[in-house]
């Protein structure tokens, strides 16, 4: 498997606040007069706040100082389209953060620097910073998770029906390990949970899904897929004060790092699983995703049949992934624990109660919608 598609080989960058605040001046030539890290997976990013600068958009003065993990710093063609997409997107209306132009008029520069060797280069970004709560910090209710549901789908089909680009095909992405038609390489590296009974329930997911899901993909619908919906990466705010009944709206979409090329129901399976994650009924939250989503693109009879597994697929993914992964970076277990916290017990009770009664409470829920329209 090739660098940057192995889950095992990325090198995180490691940039000091001063020599972050330096390369925001030298390559974007903005000044910084307050910049903090934020989280993340494989990259590093900063908030940045820039003092007065005349070449600034209007009111635009908060961003997000992006530096690429080094392996995915060399596939610049990547870079560019997620870079494009997301400036497409935004055009099309959608809150997602577009790139400050760097002082040669490009959306990214190639740096030297962190703690790797003289050579060692790194793709960096400026990005508007997005306002908004994330998922992950609300109490999700069905009209935030009608709406998410609502929102992949829409996103899905813009990025795939309008978004064009010369270096598109690089989001072809063969053996990348977060595509969900990869859950079977997940084989290699199920040894990191060792002898137990979530090892003995991620092999029959596998198993179950060589079996009933990578024959079917051919009839499912392709798309460009974000990949990535979790509940940290999309922010909402308040479009209502009532207390008892709180009306959110999506304002922000972020990180683009897992665009590939995948189906439509992936993407809906992916935002069911990461919904789940927080929510204190979550074998219901699918309904309302689905509703969400097949209000703009309704499902076929073979996408439906295999949401379950995909659900499951993506628990797989990132559980197993995860711990991988902070193995090696110790440092960072916390953020890549995450999931981890709910995640396995979710997974557990879906196969405790089963793909029949699961499906039966999420399709009897989207089905209500259509008669009902979204629940107040």
């Amino acid at each position: 498997m090739s660098s940057g598609n192995d889950c095992q080989t990325f090198t995180k960058p490691a940039f000091g606040e001063k020599e972050a605040t330096e390369l925001v001046d030298r390559v974007f030539g903005l000044k910084v007069s307050w910049i903090r890290p934020l989280p993340s997976y494989a990259d590093q990013n900063f908030h940045v706040r820039i003092s007065g600068n005349e070449g600034a958009p209007e009111g635009a003065d908060e961003y997000v100082l992006k530096i690429t993990n080094l392996e995915d710093s060399r596939k610049p063609d990547l870079i560019e389209t997620q870079t494009q997409a997301m400036m497409f997107l935004s055009a099309e209306g959608f809150p997602s953060a577009v790139p400050y132009l760097t002082k040669d008029g490009n959306v990214m520069s190639l740096v030297s620097g962190g703690t790797g060797s003289g050579n060692t280069k790194y793709m960096v970004r400026l990005l508007t910073y997005l306002p908004g709560t994330p998922v992950a910090k609300i109490a999700t209710n069905t009209q935030i998770l009608y709406e998410i549901g609502k929102l992949a789908a829409s996103l899905d089909k813009a990025l795939t029906e309008k978004f064009q680009h010369p270096s598109v095909k690089s989001l072809h992405r063969g053996q990348f390990i977060w595509n969900l038609a990869n859950v079977p390489l997940l084989d290699q590296y199920i040894y990191v949970l060792g002898q137990n009974k979530y090892r003995e329930v991620v092999e029959q997911v596998i198993q179950q899904f060589k079996g009933k899901v990578i024959p079917k993909l051919t009839s499912f619908r392709a798309c460009i897929n974000h990949g990535d919906l979790n509940d940290h990466n999309i922010l909402v705010d308040f479009s209502s004060t009532s207390l008892e009944t709180p009306q959110y709206r999506v304002s922000g979409i972020l990180d683009f790092n897992d665009m590939s090329y995948g189906y439509y129901v992936f993407e809906v399976a992916i935002t069911i699983m990461y919904m789940m994650i927080e929510s204190t009924d979550p074998l219901s939250v699918g309904g309302h995703v689905l509703a969400g989503f097949e209000s703009i693109l309704p499902l076929t009879e073979e996408e439906r049949a295999a949401l379950f597994l995909l659900v499951c697929g993506r628990f797989s993914q990132s559980l197993v992934i995860a711990a991988h992964t902070a193995l090696q970076y110790p440092e960072n277990k916390e953020y890549l624990m995450i999931t981890a916290k709910t995640g396995w017990k979710h997974l557990m009770k879906m196969f405790e109660v089963g793909q029949e009664a699961v499906e039966k409470l999420w399709f009897e829920t989207a089905k209500a919608y259509m008669n009902h329209g979204p629940a107040e």
